[in-house]
């Protein structure tokens, strides 16, 4: 049975761093004469009988080797300092659930609509639900698209991406489930089809214009989260406040961040879970 998943209205629609040279500094020395005169001293200090408590002189110490005069550059300095630069060291602070098991970096996330409630279109009812899906034994090919970005997203799906199932132009539009992609896109033979509810003349198998993924049912939700609910939580400040969906509102086919996605399942826990 021919499924309608697109509205149609979809249609056509480092400063280089600077090196300072330093001056070359003269050490500071002690003038030649006062350095004698205050050794001439020290030697005679040194010299000097002294006198102990119990009143006997002691013996003058022999003078040791005079080390030699050692010139220090300020420069000289910066190259003896010890390199203080410790190691990082790994972290000990315990892992929360989320970081422990993230979503998966290779996968990307989907939002993808199809109409549960019954319209024929040509003659052929594009119905197709959540619940059909779940009905399928092989995979379910997702075509009819016929808007270019919703189109463009459809070709950026990869093999294990995980998707939203999205009822829409229903009583209560909002998601209901998720599916996953099991196969990449191929050309949508649909648009070549003169009796398909979405056949394009302008689109020819020699230059398919239009794509197509497959897809099967991963899960539906106890309770769906509403386009009312979804507006709200994409309000300035709200964590789905860049959702695609929900700038793009006619878009059929839309991208859901690792983020969004992982906020919207948190919701459906909470709500009961799936199943």
């Amino acid at each position: 049975m021919v499924k309608r998943k697109a509205n149609r209205l979809e249609e056509d629609f480092d400063i280089p761093n600077l090196r300072r040279s330093a001056r070359h500094k003269q050490p500071v020395l002690t003038p030649p004469a006062t350095e004698a005169r205050a050794s001439q001293a020290k030697s005679a200090e040194s010299n000097a009988p002294q006198t102990s408590k119990s009143g006997k002189q002691r013996r003058p110490q022999k003078q040791g080797v005079k080390a030699p005069l050692v010139r220090v550059y300020p420069q000289d300095l910066s190259k003896s300092k010890p390199d203080t630069k410790e190691t990082a060291q790994p972290s000990t602070q315990p892992k929360s659930e989320a970081d422990e098991a993230p979503l998966s970096l290779e996968k990307s996330y989907w939002l993808m609509k199809a109409e549960p409630e019954s319209r024929v279109e040509k003659g052929v009812d594009v119905k197709f639900s959540i619940d059909d899906l779940a009905s399928r034994t092989e995979p379910e090919p997702w075509d009819g698209i016929r808007n270019y970005v919703a189109r463009n997203n459809l070709r950026a799906m990869k093999k294990g991406d995980l998707a939203f199932f999205y009822h829409s132009n229903c009583k209560v539009p909002g998601i209901v489930g998720t599916m996953e992609i099991v196969q990449d896109h191929s050309p949508d033979l649909s648009a070549h089809d003169p009796t398909a509810p979405y056949y394009d003349a302008s689109s020819k198998p020699d230059n398919p214009k239009w794509s197509v993924v497959y897809v099967e049912f991963r899960s539906k939700f106890k309770q769906p989260i509403g386009l009312k609910e979804l507006r709200e939580m994409g309000k300035p400040g709200q964590p789905l406040e860049e959702m695609q969906v929900l700038k793009q509102s006619r878009l059929s086919v839309s991208r859901v961040s690792p983020a969004e996605f992982r906020y919207l399942m948190s919701v459906m826990k909470q709500r009961g879970g799936e199943s």
